[in-house]
């Protein structure tokens, strides 16, 4: 998530967001809440910004009564059970009753952009995509295409929050609550139904649900994709980001803990075998080489960045090779290496058929009866336990199916563990 940086709270703050609160859009008032802290991007490829807005006044709890449809939830891919899986949960805001389906259009158009990017690409498999329909009572949001258009809709999503036109807000605890209907939620995009440009990612969230943060994006802007991939980098790598503000002068505080900007110069990073040494040298997939660049985490001066240009610098790049392996760490934070049709921990019989799904094509599958490899079965994702030598004695007998992550994108010995599945059946 985004170290907090001393930016002034606004005082602007669009007049539909405020008016959704029954507060003034201009002045102080009585009690006010906590600023939420959003990451906006004011052109496709350019760099990201920062701005204070006041915190969501609707406190997460169960939705309205509404029409009927609202709250529904729609599978969109499923790849395993949630404890074992990633799952995004995609919400829509400006879709009437009616525009639904074109809704869940947008959500299989938008996850097939976002999981086109690597690591995305490679770890399909690992995610499960839920659809939840937000009716709003106006087609739209607020601020399209001019900032005094006002619509009435379930997230209370507009452009020109705090006065910039591509800073597109919601109501984060509308966001939560309808975020909870979905079977679990690790990832949040809230899809406003516009052709505009714009987005932004809240990374100050604190949900109860589960999910690290938000992110906004129009539905069909063809490179508002990108503002989601990015603010993915926060949430789910803990990414820090790699840009700079001029004004920022010289950093001089400690080591950051983030894990791709650091006050070390490669030579340092090679000699104490810090952070991203195991890459430097390498040809980093956003361009160029691994080592240490000045300028980043904010700081034009004082902080060292792994390449000269990544997405976490500039949309339209790629993670580099640091930022996949730990957006890869970030993954196997919530979903696993291998699951299991039965599920692990079931009873089998002999001629059951047993499968695993795994992660990528870069896991390596074993099969094991009672603890001996029945290296024949190797790779496979498909048994039977009698053709892999259980016998028919009437004794019980365990199957294990053990799946290891081989890819290369991973060197830090310290996330092994999460490399390794283990599962098991009793058979008999």
């Amino acid at each position: 998530m985004h170290r907090r940086i001393p930016l002034a709270a606004s005082v602007a703050v669009m007049a539909v967001l405020a008016a959704g609160t029954g507060a003034s859009a201009v002045g102080p008032t009585p009690d006010p809440k906590p600023a939420q802290r959003v990451e906006y991007f004011t052109e496709p490829g350019g760099h990201p910004h920062h701005t204070t807005v006041p915190a969501s006044p609707t406190p997460p709890r169960s939705l309205r009564p509404s029409v009927k449809g609202d709250g529904d939830v729609t599978p969109v891919v499923t790849n395993g059970p949630t404890g074992t899986t990633l799952d995004v949960v995609f919400i829509g805001d400006g879709y009437t009753a009616s525009q639904q389906e074109a809704f869940h259009a947008a959500v299989r158009a938008k996850w097939a952009r976002m999981s086109a990017v690597e690591p995305y690409a490679s770890y399909r498999n690992l995610f499960n995509v839920w659809a939840v329909d937000a009716v709003s009572r106006e087609s739209g949001v607020s601020g399209d295409p001019a900032q005094g258009v006002v619509k009435d809709t379930a997230l209370k999503s507009g452009f020109f929050c705090d006065g910039i036109e591509r800073l597109l807000c919601v109501d984060t605890g509308k966001v939560e609550s309808y975020a909870a209907k979905a079977p679990a939620a690790d990832l949040v995009v809230v899809l406003a139904n516009s052709t505009k440009y714009g987005g932004a990612g809240y990374n100050d969230v604190v949900s109860t649900v589960g999910y690290d943060g938000i992110a906004t994006a129009s539905s069909d802007n063809d490179k508002s994709d990108q503002i989601a991939v990015h603010e993915t980098g926060h949430s789910l790598g803990k990414l820090a980001d790699e840009y700079q503000y001029d004004e920022y002068g010289t950093y001089t505080g400690p080591e950051p803990g983030d894990v791709n900007v650091s006050t070390l110069t490669s030579e340092q990073l090679t000699d104490r075998r810090a952070k991203w040494y195991r890459w430097i040298g390498r040809t980093s997939p956003d361009g160029g080489t691994v080592g240490a660049y000045e300028g980043g985490g904010y700081y034009p001066r004082g902080l060292f960045r792994p390449t000269r240009d990544s997405l976490m610098r500039s949309l339209g790049r790629e993670f580099n090779l640091p930022g996949r392996e730990a957006m890869i760490a970030g993954f196997y934070r919530h979903a696993r290496v291998l699951s299991g049709e039965p599920g692990s921990g079931t009873h089998v019989g002999r001629g059951d058929r047993v499968r695993v799904r795994a992660a990528s094509a870069t896991t390596e599958v074993r099969w094991y009866v009672d603890g001996r490899e029945a290296v024949a079965a190797r790779g496979r994702t498909t048994v039977v336990p009698r053709t892999l030598g259980v016998p028919a004695d009437g004794r019980h007998h365990t199957l294990t199916a053990r799946g290891t992550d081989r890819t290369e994108a991973v060197r830090d010995p310290a996330l092994a563990d999460r490399l390794t599945t283990t599962l098991g059946w009793r058979v008999g």
